[in-house]
């Protein structure tokens, strides 16, 4: 579904969410009826087959992007330390992913600090064009706004590279009364929400509150904003996360209603409106 941004969830399938989603011939091509885009987690633990890849891209229209993570084997194991041989495996996997391919998250760990930034700029300047990336540091020395933010931000907009934004304060301020939260909780790291406004088409990764209405709140500022690029011509890439991904979808729609309240031309999201939606909201 063409919008003038793209809508994702951090996975294109979950039970839960069968009674939701159109039909389709598989998980993905239901999932690509409703949503512009997916996160790529799973090649952060395990680099597909070139033939799973070509499965993928059948299943997708032209419009649709996946933002596929680097291999953890390159961002945290080595810290984009000689990488060379495992990066041009990885890129010649996915190739018949190539024109459906965004921006790859480069989510770099809260051991990559200020002392390595030699090796995030060796590694995005070496990816052949056109591919690119939008760069996710964990460090708390890159949210301080002292030297080693600054020197972080300038290579990126030199490079015209988005800094992602992951935005969890809506998970942080739930009481911790379910394992879920609380795994989350401790999984997910609490920093502060820096923008960086670069060239490149804007990632949000937000995290949202267990309770879904409790989020409306929490999302008031990312509608405006957002909003805000979509009127400037922008195409910003936005997914959504719960403690439970299976309510992920849930909270998508909400966001997506909040939003065509502030930008009206936007379409509806393709939910199975067939199906019953107890629950959803």
């Amino acid at each position: 579904m063409a919008q003038h941004y793209a809508l994702g969830c951090p996975q294109w399938q979950d039970p839960s969410w069968n009674t939701l989603l159109p039909p389709g011939r598989t998980p993905l091509a239901r999932y690509s009826r409703v949503f512009g885009s997916v996160e790529g987690n799973t090649t952060f633990y395990a680099t597909p087959t070139r033939a799973q890849c070509a499965q993928w891209r059948e299943q997708v229209p032209e419009d649709f992007r996946f933002l596929l993570k680097f291999p953890r084997e390159i961002t945290h194991d080595r810290l984009l330390a000689g990488v060379g041989e495992p990066l041009q495996d990885f890129l010649s996997i996915l190739e018949p992913l190539g024109d459906v391919l965004g921006p790859f998250l480069l989510q770099l760990p809260a051991a990559f600090g200020p002392g390595y930034p030699d090796n995030l700029w060796r590694f995005v300047d070496a990816l052949p064009a056109p591919l690119n990336c939008a760069v996710e540091v964990r460090h708390p020395a890159f949210f301080e706004k002292g030297e080693a933010e600054k020197a972080l931000n300038q290579g990126l907009r030199q490079r015209k590279l988005a800094r992602v934004c992951f935005d969890t304060r809506a998970l942080f301020a739930a009481t911790p009364d379910v394992e879920t939260t609380r795994k989350a909780q401790a999984n997910k790291p609490r920093l502060p929400v820096h923008l960086l406004p670069v060239e490149a088409p804007p990632v949000i990764r937000y995290i949202g509150h267990p309770d879904l209405e409790s989020n409306r709140h929490f999302l008031a500022p990312w509608v405006e904003r957002v909003g805000s690029w979509i009127e400037e011509g922008r195409h910003p890439f936005v997914f959504m996360h719960m403690p439970d991904n299976s309510d992920a979808l849930a909270l998508a729609a909400l966001w997506h209603e909040l939003l065509m309240e502030r930008v009206p031309q936007l379409e509806e999201l393709a939910l199975n409106t067939e199906q019953p939606q107890i629950g959803l909201f």
